[in-house]
């Protein structure tokens, strides 16, 4: 056992305007199962978080329900905190962005910005609606991209094309909330010196990163670093700039990273504290766990702004993959995309917890919730293998014997002696974040231990050689505490519930070296029971209806006419789309391809390069913009939906020769559109 650690940790902040979807909870089980695992160990770990209050997504959806912003937040707190305590999520701390400590240091951040001569002013031409009276941010701006001319991208990328551009330079602009046509207005913007901090982090990123990260975030240094701009114009929700007379407002992805640190100031106020108590301790260990979406804010302009407040940075940044369910992106059409309390009505909650446990690691690769695999390993592993083992010596001991342990036989010391050795082991993968491996070693001990039981047979020998059952029942009890002490980072509750069978106190790392003998048990109690289809099949329903219900209110607020907003006429893009006579669709040759073939363009965000089979010995090659939401080996050998008739298109890097359908808002959500097995390659399709 080490010296004692001080140790904070932090995962991203929830977004007020969403609820948790099963998603995220990749992200705070495994940083909760490392939380609990270091405060198991003796070393202080604090694990806090807060919800994403600020933005134009928080005011428009408060406007559109016709509440104020604080009474949106405050209802999606209400939730996300439900949620996270109902998935056994124990933070020392949650709080949000929208409070007074955050307030306060992002005005102490923005002086030491100024102070350092870090920040300066510039006019720019942004897109005003004037019809919501508001600045659009890229997310609420749509048009034709400049560069392709596919339609209804957003403002900043085309998810054709791969092409990043500003909303100005886009064709048939519009406001996405209204759809009528903004204007340019000029406003004085604030923009982070982001290129005074190059060297710095340059150097800061390998040495704080994983070397896979480091890689691709030191590829934006071939070049300067563009300014970043750190402040909106009002309306917003936000916190005003101090010296612009509340009308610029800091930027979401200023105060957000703040949370960390004013979540950690209230943590500390209850402990009598301060901040620079906890976060400027040199013997305090701080770590992010964040998903790889994410990694640029965090590794980039966060240790940016730290370093020009003259705070510490994190010790690690550790990013992760992103959540497939059954080998796909999550879909809402499918409903798989599942939010953490359709979930809790169905299922227990350390059912996912168990089987998250198996499958993450330290890299960044996605990983998959097989809804079959997860049923099958929730009823073979953690309840036919390890909970059994309690449920059938807790259960035969207290009904058929006095109740009382013994001790173990000589076979059973020596099956503990090695459970108990193993404890290094499972450690040091815990520690690693490596928890499928941890997994594997204590599923081995299970295993082990019912090879044991099932070979004596005690069932058999209660009547014939009562003390040698009951020595076999000990060992068989001893081994089921042991597993239970492992895996109470991953289910604390059914720990505890383990610790209460066996008379004990809630555990600690250090109980692995006891033996239990000569004890009386408690009566046996409800562990886990087996996962009925019918349980999976009624979650994916509830979640399709969820969807079903919020398109449908979603379609009905996008087909309301919007009131028509004054503007000049000169400064006006025209917005409605061209309507076309069904002639016109019925030009358009839709056939099943198969994909043989595909590759990321490493040079595009964006972009998979994709080879055809589309009937008659025709192999086409397209480009498409669909790498955020499909590795290669995903689309190798998927039956798709190909436009083959879309006039050849030369690119940046190669000639797309056709367009595979696909839906959703883009990039990650974006869902290819398939065909089914039995579908034959060439068939049209109409």
């Amino acid at each position: 056992m080490t010296d004692k650690r001080k140790i904070l940790i932090t995962c991203a902040l929830p977004y007020a305007n969403g609820y948790i979807h099963l998603g995220h909870l990749v992200e705070y089980l495994q940083a909760d199962f490392w939380a609990r695992f270091q405060n198991m160990r003796g070393h202080e770990c604090v694990f806090i978080c807060a919800d994403d209050t600020h933005g134009t997504p928080i005011m428009v959806k408060a406007r559109e329900m016709k509440i104020t912003p604080e009474a949106l937040i405050a209802q999606s707190y209400k939730e996300h905190t439900q949620d996270f305590a109902d998935f056994q999520v124990q933070f020392a701390h949650f709080g949000s962005t929208n409070s007074e400590e955050n307030r306060l240091l992002c005005e102490y951040f923005y002086k030491k910005m100024q102070e350092g001569n870090h920040t300066r002013t510039q006019l720019i031409q942004q897109l005003y609606c004037n019809h919501d009276k508001m600045f659009l941010p890229d997310r609420f701006v749509k048009g034709t991209c400049p560069k392709c001319g596919a339609k209804e991208q957003y403002g900043d990328s085309c998810d054709v094309c791969g092409s990043t551009y500003s909303p100005s330079d886009m064709k048939e602009v519009h406001c996405s909330m209204c759809g009528n046509a903004p204007v340019l207005k000029d406003s004085e913007s604030i923009f982070f010196k982001l290129n005074d901090f190059k060297a710095y982090l340059e150097e800061w990123i390998p040495k704080h990163c994983s070397g896979e990260i480091s890689k691709k975030m030191l590829e934006w240094f071939n070049e300067d670093l563009k300014d970043l701009d750190i402040s909106r114009d009002e309306p917003y929700f936000g916190f005003a700039i101090p010296g612009t007379n509340n009308k610029k407002f800091f930027y979401v992805w200023v105060d957000a990273p703040m949370g960390y640190m004013s979540t950690t100031e209230q943590w500390a106020k209850a402990q009598g504290k301060t901040l620079k108590d906890i976060w400027q301790d040199p013997s305090r260990e701080i770590y992010h766990f964040i998903g790889k979406d994410i990694a640029r804010f965090h590794t980039i302009f966060w240790p940016a702004f730290l370093k020009a407040a003259e705070f510490r940075s994190p010790n690690q940044v550790f990013v992760h993959g992103h959540l497939m369910v059954n080998g796909e992106k999550m879909s809402k059409s499918k409903g798989t995309f599942i939010a953490a309390r359709t979930y809790l009505n169905h299922l227990n909650p350390e059912y996912l917890r168990y089987y998250y446990s198996t499958k993450l690691n330290s890299s960044v690769d996605d990983i998959d919730l097989n809804l079959e695999d997860f049923t099958g390993r929730v009823n073979s592993e953690l309840v036919g293998k390890i909970t059994n083992l309690g449920s059938r010596g807790g259960q035969m001991l207290k009904k058929k014997m006095d109740g009382v342990m013994s001790e173990p036989d000589a076979e059973g010391k020596k099956l503990i002696a090695h459970a108990q050795k193993t404890a290094e082991a499972i450690a040091a993968h815990y520690e690693a974040r490596d928890f499928a491996k941890a997994l594997t070693e204590i599923r081995g001990l299970a295993d082990d231990a019912n090879k044991y039981f099932d070979e004596k047979a005690p069932w058999k020998t209660l009547d014939t050689d009562p003390a040698g059952t009951k020595q076999v029942i000990t060992t068989t009890l001893n081994m089921f505490r042991l597993l239970a002490i492992y895996l109470k980072p991953v289910l604390p509750y059914y720990s505890d519930k383990v610790a209460k069978l066996l008379n004990e106190s809630s555990y600690q790392w250090s109980d692995l070296n006891k033996v239990l003998t000569n004890c009386p048990i408690n009566d046996y109690e409800h562990l886990a029971t087996r996962i009925e289809a019918d349980k999976v099949k009624a979650m994916i329903e509830e979640g399709k209806k969820i969807n079903e219900e919020l398109q449908a209110a979603k379609k009905a607020a996008s087909t309301a006419t919007p009131k028509a907003a004054a503007a000049p006429a000169a400064a006006t893009v025209e917005v409605r789309p061209a309507e076309i006579e069904f002639a016109d669709f019925d030009k358009v040759d839709l056939r099943i391809g198969q994909v043989i073939e595909a590759e990321e363009i490493k040079e595009a965000d964006k972009l998979l390069r994709l080879k055809v089979d589309i009937g008659e010995g025709q192999i086409r090659q397209i480009i498409s913009g669909i790498k955020a939401a499909y590795k290669p080996e995903q689309m190798v050998g998927r039956k798709v939906l190909v436009c083959v008739n879309l006039k050849p298109r030369k690119m940046k890097f190669g000639m797309s020769e056709g367009m595979i359908l696909a839906a959703g808002t883009g990039g990650s959500d974006l869902f290819v559109l398939s065909a089914d097995d039995g579908a034959q390659v060439g068939q049209r399709v109409k």
